[in-house]
């Protein structure tokens, strides 16, 4: 499943919220279903206010680091967030993961994977 959303451009940091709250719906899936998550940032401090906006697990966020630690190439970051949960997904043999990332001007992504 996914889903996009926008906010006001001075909240863009916290557009993944509403994107991923809607993919989670669209998917009839709780929080507490979803393994790993994999949050593009280009600031620490946005995924973070996503992270505790969301009441995330911290142990199941980033696992291998984020886009600070990763990089996020420009016109790719999608492709790597998504690439880099599907690995730790089956490193750990796991079943669900949700990508997030922010876009331009106030909008988000947010997409839920399954390994079947």
């Amino acid at each position: 499943a996914y889903a996009t959303s926008g906010v006001a451009p001075k909240d863009i940091f916290i557009a993944p919220v509403l994107a991923v709250r809607q993919v989670l719906a669209k998917a009839n899936l709780r929080m507490e279903e979803i393994d790993l998550f994999e949050l593009n940032e280009a600031f620490a401090a946005q995924m973070l206010a996503c992270s505790k906006e969301l009441q995330l697990d911290e142990a199941k966020v980033n696992v291998h680091g984020g886009a600070i630690a990763l990089g996020h190439p420009i016109g790719a970051s999608g492709a790597r967030v998504l690439v880099t949960l599907l690995y730790a997904l089956e490193q750990r043999g796991l079943k669900r993961g949700l990508a997030s990332l922010c876009l331009g001007g106030g909008n988000a992504v947010a997409m839920i994977v399954e390994r079947m």
